[in-house]
């Protein structure tokens, strides 16, 4: 009687880890373009993947993660020496520390659905510096020969990871010198079996 019960379990067992599939995502394709704000203006550029992968129970997201290299960051909207000047000064202790926090990652713990289009909701765990929070964010998936893209924007609240130059959250008086605590990602990852 036993086997009788363990054999059909094995079976759909077996069927679902063959429908499970993880797609590399193509770091070369893919990017992240960040825009942080100021009282005075804004600034953008972008950050580099270092790995990720998305993960797909048959043709549903289920999971993944990725990776973001701090030393590959770049400013978009400055040139010469003042982008050298800004770039420098994000990746020092002020701001994300790139040298002794070299990466950041982001792991899904939850995909939620929200029709059949490929519109998803994500919620997961970003760690910058030595910080984890929780986060969420809605993405819009798309296939096309073989190929997986994922779009969508993230806001992160900066102070909660311990970057806290010229919060207006954590020094009075700062004025005009004031950087506001939100900034976005834009992500566009494309993923490859």
């Amino acid at each position: 009687m036993k086997k009788l019960f363990i054999l059909p379990l094995f079976a759909v067992l077996a069927m679902a880890a063959a429908s499970t599939f993880r797609y590399n995502v193509d770091i070369s394709a893919s990017n992240i373009i960040w825009k942080g704000y100021k009282v005075t203006g804004e600034h953008t550029g972008t950050v580099k993947l270092k790995s990720g992968n998305l993960q797909f129970a048959g043709s549903t997201l289920s999971g993944g993660s990725f990776e973001v290299d701090i030393n590959s960051i770049t400013c978009a909207d400055l040139e010469g020496e003042w982008a050298a000047k800004l770039v420098g000064h994000l990746k020092s202790d002020d701001f994300f520390g790139a040298a002794k926090y070299p990466v950041a990652r982001f792991v899904i713990t939850r995909v939620i659905p929200q029709d059949t289009k490929g519109n998803y909701k994500i919620i997961g765990n970003l760690t910058i510096k030595e910080t984890t929070k929780e986060i969420k964010f809605f993405v819009n998936l798309t296939e096309k020969n073989g190929m997986v893209t994922a779009t969508g924007q993230i806001k992160i609240d900066r102070s909660e990871f311990d970057v806290r130059y010229g919060s207006g959250s954590f020094f009075d008086n700062l004025g005009d010198k004031t950087i506001y605590d939100e900034f976005d990602l834009n992500i566009s990852l494309v993923a490859k079996k």
